[in-house]
This record gives C-alpha cells, structure tokens and sequence, in this order.
C-alpha cells in the first residue's frame, strides 16, 4: 500500500481553503451549499405548530461512551478532537474541517446527550437553543438536503426532552425552527439527487405527518416512503448500495415508524412490514461472531446492541441463508469459522456513489474474533481516507498493476465517483458431504490486461481449514497477447487491528483475539507481512496485511505458477 496507509496519524491541519477543496471534490453535490431563493423562502416561513401529539422513540441504544465524553466537553470525529472552554458549543469556534462540522450540524450525537440523565437533557436544550440562535433561520452549510434531514430525525427522536421542557417561549422556539427545516426539506425532496438524503427526508415526513399534523398528508408521505423502499431495498432484502450498514439503517429507520404508527392506533402498512423482515434477513446474514457488521463498501463495524435491537423489531428470528443472489454475497460457515465473499457487481447509479472497488474480497472470523478483512471504512473519518479505502488494493482481494478491478466514473447528476463492474463477476458453489466448495471469477481486467481473475474456495467440514487459489487466465476468446511482458499482481489478505502476526520459516502465525492460532501458508515465494490500515471502529488504525506479490504471464490458462497463487488459513489443534 502507499506510505499514507502504512503511516496513519491525526490528519493534518489543512487550511480553509484546501480543506474547501477537499470537500467540494469529495462531496460532490451533496456537499455544496444550499440557496434560498424569495419564493423559497416564503415557502418555508410559517408559523409554529400546536406541538407533537405523539414523538417517535429510537430502537437503537445510545453509545454510553460518546454521551459522557460530550457531557466532559470533548467533541471528536474520526482522528479530530475539540475541548470546549466553558462548555461552550463546537460551533462556537473554528472546526477541524468541514467534515468535522458535517458531522456535528447533523445532530447524531444529540441522543447521546439526551439519555445522560436530567444534566444530559438540560444540555441537549442549551445546544440545540444555541443552534436555533446561529444557524436557526437559514445556513447554506447547515441547510443541505441530507444534513437537515438527520438533524430533523435526530430532534424528533430526542423530542420529549426538547419539546416537553424549558418554558414555552423556548419550546415554541424549536418548533418554530423544527417546521421551518421541515417545508424545507419537503420543497426539496423531488430535486434532490443524494440517495442516502431522498430516504432520511420520506422517512421524516411519514413521522412529521403523524407525530405534528395529526395524519394529514400522510398518505402521499406514505406513497413517497413506498417507493423510496422499492427504490432503495433489493428483493433479498439487501441495501441497493451493497452495504450492510446502509441497510442495518434503513431497516431501524423502519423499525420506528412501525412503531410509531402502532402507537398511533394506525395500521401499519404491508410494504412496511414485508421491507422489515426482508431487512432482517439480510442483518442477521451479515452479523458477524461479535455481533457487529462487516464493513463491506461504506459500512463500518456497528454496536452489536444496535443490531440486537434491530433484529429484536422482528416476530419471529430472522430466516438463515448462505447466498443473497440479489445482493451478490456468499457465506460459508463451518464450526466457528465463517467466511462472507463479495461476488456482486457495483450497484448502479446513482447509488455507488459510496461503493468499493473490492471484488472477490472477503471477510473471514472465528467466533467473536476478526481474522481477515478490509482497509474498512467509518463515516467518522476523514473524506480523504473514505476515499482511499474504495480502491481495490484496500481489500482482501487480486490487484493486478495497482490498478482498480472496477473503474472509477464520474456521475454528473451527483458529482462523485462510482465504481462500474466488473463484467461478468459470478460465484459458484457446491456443498458436499460437510465441506464447501466456492468457485468465483470477474473480468475486470479483461479489457485492459486480457486477463480474468478465478478465486477458488474451499472449507473443511470442521472450519479448521480454508484454502484457496487466485487465478489470473486469458480467455481463448482474447487471443493471443500483443505482448510477451510480465503483469504484475499482488493478492493482500488485510488483517484485523486485534490479529498478531509474525513470520515464521513455513508459516505466518496469526493469533486473534479470542487466543486461536492460526497459520498462513503458500508455494508462492514472495509472501510477507506490511503495514495497512483500518478505518471501521470510527478511527484510523495500524495493522497488518499478508502480501503475495507475483508477475502472471499474459498467455497463461491460469493452471499453474505464476499464475496461480495457492493459499491456506489452518487453524492450530487447542494444546
């Protein structure tokens, strides 16, 4: 990997207008400002509500650990921390970066604040009161789609505490400014092209129907949730994006509403319901041994209580699976082991906006304890890191010349990147008589290198032994090759921050964190240990990758050396 991932530290200080920069090619439009025009204006001005009838109550738990750091003033995102002075808010003074700021104007933390007992809320008042003072009327930073859309949610979620409380000039106030930012994210609904926005503002405006206008308008909030669902959730229950926490989301968004409309003596609708339990099923397929996610594409590793109260909403456990044809993921599972394979192609846009180039990467666990895996990702840290880790060479997977399996486009409708492909990416697989066998290729680099990549599985009865094999084959309908020169590849199994590896004169001992031993092995000569990194518990982390590099013939079937690259992962017998 370059020196950037081997060498991780507190990001650098960049000055307002690099990080400008940063941020504006990063974000593409859902980073830009939003305007307000006259007619705009008067489409949001209005007076306050009567106030909630009923307000939605979040399933998932708050994190304990973010809630006292913010009550001791200490306000961090990713590897970037503020102390504030007398308590006073981080707006108050100049953030780390404008991701910093993106991350805090959307309120997240807010119920965190809230659940800190009657100190927590009378704090969570004073910050949401200071906000109202500052960017209450209209912000352009502030006032974008997406970011007013979580802010929303998060208020409405912590609403007895903000509505309920603090006198009634200040508790007309907030709604005041609640209904404001409401009109303007319904005016903005239809235009808005960031998926991610498009859901959160449909699922506001369900609750803000039933909880503030008493059920008005709230067949079209429905109509507009329904087909956000069938746009946004494939048949197998899995997110369109391909991440699992973009479903673990989508489904407690769901999951409180449900709820909601319960309360309200409603009934609740069948799309509603069916979505859940498809939802469920994909949760549980991709909870891991410790009860987390894998950070496939732009997820990251979750609190296991989230998921548990995810897959508490369901009635009954969810159905077990080894395949989602739809989402294009594999599980093999034996003993303790499991191993989940990426098999999918990108999603299409404008929904791979956040998607990795990582075909044919996997995740592999023993239990509780993360063995392989990827550079990972958080929405924490900083955007110059979420975009390094889409590149191929941060997954478990084949590189060939460092170049990506599935290039990078630009979509002009939202001003990022996505990756496309890659062609004819499929996965195979036979059990039989206890063991696993799974036979995956792509042709991402067909058209620049005329070769295809086969990743070859197979997993013992007991899960106490993974091999495999890395091809690289040119295709008979290819031809032969205009060049006789070597390509050079490079096969990297990124491990865990909590692996401890070390070479030995066989083996690579890889010992985790439940105090297994397991031992790499390989033909392949060049093989050893780097530096990497990991991004998906919120920071930015060093590791260890296994590197086995090579130079594959152009006109080679792929059957033997140099390339094909033989494997195993053996797990130690317990002294």
């Amino acid at each position: 990997m370059s020196a950037e991932f081997a060498n991780p530290g507190p990001p650098p200080r960049r000055t307002a207008d690099e990080d400008a920069e940063l941020w504006s090619r990063l974000t593409g439009k859902a980073g830009e400002e939003a305007t307000a025009s006259p007619i705009h204006r008067l489409k949001i001005a209005g007076s306050a509500p009567e106030g909630f009838g009923l307000y939605p109550r979040s399933v998932a738990p708050p994190d304990e650990l973010r809630g006292e750091s913010l009550m001791r003033d200490i306000w961090r995102i990713g590897m970037a921390k503020m102390e504030m002075p007398g308590g006073r808010p981080p707006w108050s003074l100049s953030m780390p970066s404008r991701h910093f700021a993106d991350r805090i104007h959307r309120f997240d933390w807010l119920g965190d604040v809230v659940t800190q007992g009657e100190a927590g809320a009378d704090r969570a008042r004073y910050l949401v009161d200071d906000w109202i003072e500052n960017f209450g009327r209209f912000h352009g930073f502030a006032w974008r789609a997406g970011c007013v859309a979580d802010r929303t949610w998060n208020w409405m979620l912590s609403g007895p505490a903000l509505f309920e409380h603090g006198g009634d000039d200040a508790v007309h106030h907030r709604l005041e400014v609640f209904a404001r930012q409401i009109r303007h994210i319904e005016a903005l609904h239809d235009d808005c092209s960031e998926p991610a926005a498009r859901w959160r503002i449909a699922v506001v405006l369900v609750a803000h129907a039933i909880c503030l206008k008493r059920g008005k308008g709230l067949d079209e909030a429905m109509a507009r949730l329904d087909n956000e669902c069938t746009a946004q959730i494939l048949p197998d229950g899995g997110h369109v994006t391909r991440s699992p926490a973009r479903g673990l989301r989508t489904m407690l968004d769901l999951c409180v509403l449900k709820g909601l409309i319960e309360r309200s003596e409603r009934l609740v609708p069948k799309f509603m319901a069916s979505w859940i339990e498809r939802l469920g099923g994909m949760v549980g397929f991709f909870r891991a041994g410790d009860g987390a996610l894998p950070p496939f594409n732009d997820s990251q590793e979750s609190l296991p209580e989230t998921l548990d109260a995810a897959l508490g909403c369901l009635a009954t456990p969810p159905r077990r699976f080894t395949v989602a044809p739809k989402s294009g993921f594999h599980k093999l599972q034996k003993g303790q082991t499991c191993l989940i394979l990426d098999a999918g192609s990108a999603p299409e846009e404008p929904f791979g906006d956040g998607a990795h180039a990582g075909a044919l990467g996997f995740e592999l666990h023993d239990d509780e304890a993360r063995l392989v895996t990827s550079c990972g990702y958080s929405p924490e840290v900083d955007i110059d890191w979420q975009a390094a880790v889409r590149r191929t060479g941060a997954h478990s997977t084949l590189i060939i010349a460092n170049e990506d399996s599935a290039p990078f486009l630009r979509n002009d409708e939202t001003g990022l990147t996505f990756p496309e492909g890659p062609e004819g990416i499929s996965a195979k697989r036979l059990e039989e008589a206890d063991e696993i066998w799974l036979d995956a290729q792509h042709g991402g680099y067909k058209k620049t290198f005329g070769l295809l990549h086969r990743r070859r599985l197979f997993m013992s009865g007991d899960g106490r032994r993974l091999t495999g094999e890395d091809s690289l084959a040119r295709p008979v309908s290819q031809g032969v090759a205009d060049s006789s020169s070597p390509i050079p590849f490079v096969v990297r199994f990124h491990l865990h921050p909590t692996v401890r590896a070390s070479m030995g004169d066989s083996a690579i001992r890889l010992q985790t964190e439940n105090g297994s031993v397991w031992r790499f092995k390989t033909s392949h000569e060049a093989a050893r240990l780097d530096k990497t990194i990991y991004l998906a518990r919120g920071i930015v982390e060093q590791s260890l990758q296994i590197v086995l590099s090579g130079r594959a013939e152009p006109d080679s079937d792929g059957s033997a050396p140099p390339n094909a690259v033989r494997w195993a992962f053996l797990k130690d017998s317990p002294a």
